[in-house]
């Protein structure tokens, strides 16, 4: 029961536990839910009745408001001869329907989280001192093991709803970015479509207009591509990988427009790197990205670009691989270090094809972000940038 963080598989071991201990062929076990304020039934063994009081019982019900005062064992005695009409007949009346002689309550941090009804023989009227130690004993553990499967739910639950809500933020912040980049290059495109008709015979006026409207279109092509590649979430498949091999393949493909621009590339791998689980196309999307950035950044005067791998030792003996891509371009002011992340921030101001969207670092971060791993930035301006990719090693 220790062993297992999935509530559903816990109730089965807990109710086979239980009907094994005592020898019963029917048992229900129910579980507290806290949104909706009741016990809801989690698991069975034999038959059991249908219908409205037997699957869900209030908070307020008789049965675990008696279980949660008392906080022990219930036996048959005690609710065999509630009269019809007293405040405990619906204990009664649910415990004799799910034919159960014997409620253990399931209490832990001085709260009733749960309880199984049993039925025969269970421990009945008899005062059987062991039998009754044993179910204490095994009521205790289950109790203790159904904490922590609601915890981790509750855990998993919150993590699950934080991600939608970081994301549906995103994407609102998307969208309103969208609209203001989007807003120069359809003024340009509108302007051009009601000047044409007059200035047709303009061969001059048609060919530099029609630039910067191609400029434009491309640009709108670009926005709306990379915001379905934010907006299309693709859950990373991991495969074990030797990112030493991923960083060449990388930096092999840049290698050519570097050296038409006079950028020379350093590479330093670590011969100890650890392998990693991730997503093989993701990564390099995140370094090709990096390592763009970085020759825009050196501009086309001549520089040094260096792709580092290092084995990284972090606190409690988790090994990570880190890669480190350090460029001696321009430099990025502290002032927008802090939002090169955000959705639509960009540095890059060149006009027509090949300005920045600045979707590019914000989706390199989400990508790092599945990957449970760290994406970190230093930058000094007028000396250079250096970005720290860290990911969490095999075992």
């Amino acid at each position: 029961m220790a062993s297992t963080t999935n509530l559903s598989a816990l109730g089965e071991y807990i109710v086979l536990g239980l009907s094994q201990a005592l020898s019963v062929s029917r048992a229900s076990l129910f579980t507290f839910d806290r949104e909706r304020e009741m016990f809801c039934r989690l698991s069975s063994l034999g038959p059991q009745p249908q219908g409205v009081g037997y699957d869900k019982l209030p908070a307020s019900h008789p049965l675990p408001l008696q279980l949660s005062s008392t906080r022990r064992i219930l036996r048959r005695a005690e609710w065999a001869d509630c009269p019809a009409d007293g405040p405990a007949a619906g204990m009664r009346d649910t415990l004799e329907a799910l034919q159960a002689e014997t409620c253990v309550p399931f209490v832990t941090k001085g709260r009733l989280i749960g309880f199984a009804a049993l039925g025969k023989p269970g421990i009945g009227e008899k005062d059987d001192a062991a039998a009754l130690a044993l179910l204490t004993a095994l009521g205790q553990s289950a109790a203790n093991a159904l904490d922590n499967a609601l915890l981790y739910e509750d855990l998993h639950r919150s993590q699950t709803l934080m991600r939608r809500t970081d994301r549906l933020r995103s994407l609102e912040i998307i969208a309103g970015g969208f609209a203001h980049e989007i807003r120069n290059p359809l003024t340009s495109i509108k302007t051009f479509i009601q000047l044409a008709p007059e200035r047709k015979d303009d061969p001059e006026f048609i060919r530099e207009f029609s630039k910067v409207v191609l400029d434009d279109v491309y640009r709108i092509e670009r926005l709306i591509q990379e915001i379905l590649d934010y907006a299309r979430y693709m859950e990373p498949k991991l495969t074990e990988e030797d990112l030493n091999e991923i960083v060449s393949s990388c930096v092999y493909f840049i290698e050519v427009k570097a050296d038409s621009r006079g950028i020379k590339i350093e590479k330093d791998l670590a011969p100890d790197l650890p392998r990693v689980m991730l997503d093989r196309q993701q990564i390099k999307q995140v370094l090709l990205n990096l390592l763009l950035n970085a020759m825009d950044a050196i501009g086309g005067s001549g520089g040094r670009l260096r792709v580092r791998t290092h084995k990284l030792m972090k606190p409690g003996g988790k090994v990570w691989s880190q890669i480190e891509i350090e460029d001696t371009g321009q430099g990025i002011s502290e002032t927008n270090l802090e939002h090169i992340f955000d959705p639509f921030f960009t540095t890059k101001h060149e006009s027509g094809e090949h300005e920045g969207t600045g979707l590019g670092l914000t989706i390199a971060h989400q990508i790092i972000q599945e990957h449970h791993g760290e994406i970190q930035v230093k930058s000094t301006e007028g000396i250079g940038t250096t970005f720290y990719v860290n990911l969490p090693a095999l075992p």
